[in-house]
């Protein structure tokens, strides 16, 4: 069976950025599952492993484009401390929901100085060239449940 549409892919991998460093890695967990075709992992990685099979390794590298986009300074607000509804005490690195025109949006705090927040709205690893290697597991047929719902289901099934 190849990946292709419509099929749970299981996959162990380690995610590296462009100076080797480990950012992610599934080896010694669970690998991960999900349904191909269905935008559950970023574009680049998932169309490097169209056509592939159990067992085959792949090592890619996935430009910004192809994962969490480029970094978009205008991405970025200022507020005041008091604009932040709920929040008590505000640290550097915490995620907040925001909700936008464009509606919720989520951003980490970058910077705090007086009762000034600098929040931004990129991924974390927007902007950067992503480094994937990859061995895939098993691939199935997804069910008619998962199917529907677009996203991979556990032992189970899945309440939504």
């Amino acid at each position: 069976m190849m990946i292709e549409n419509k099929k749970v892919v299981s996959i162990q991998y380690v995610l590296t950025n462009s100076d080797g460093q480990e950012i992610d890695s599934s080896v010694g967990k669970d690998p991960l599952l999900y349904m191909h075709g269905y935008k559950n992992i970023i574009p680049g990685l998932e169309e490097a492993l169209f056509g592939k099979q159990v067992g085959q390794k792949i090592t890619v590298s996935i430009p910004p484009e192809k994962a969490y986009g480029v970094f978009d300074e205008n991405n970025k607000l200022q507020v005041n401390k008091d604009q932040l509804e709920g929040i008590d005490e505000v640290k550097l690195g915490m995620e907040i929901q925001t909700r936008t025109k464009e509606g919720v949006q989520l951003y980490r705090v970058e910077k705090v100085f007086g009762d000034t927040v600098i929040l931004n709205g990129n991924h974390a690893l927007a902007g950067q060239t992503l480094n994937f290697d990859v061995e895939v597991m098993d691939i199935r047929d997804a069910s008619d449940e998962e199917l529907e719902h677009g996203h991979v289901h556990g032992p189970g099934g899945h309440h939504h």
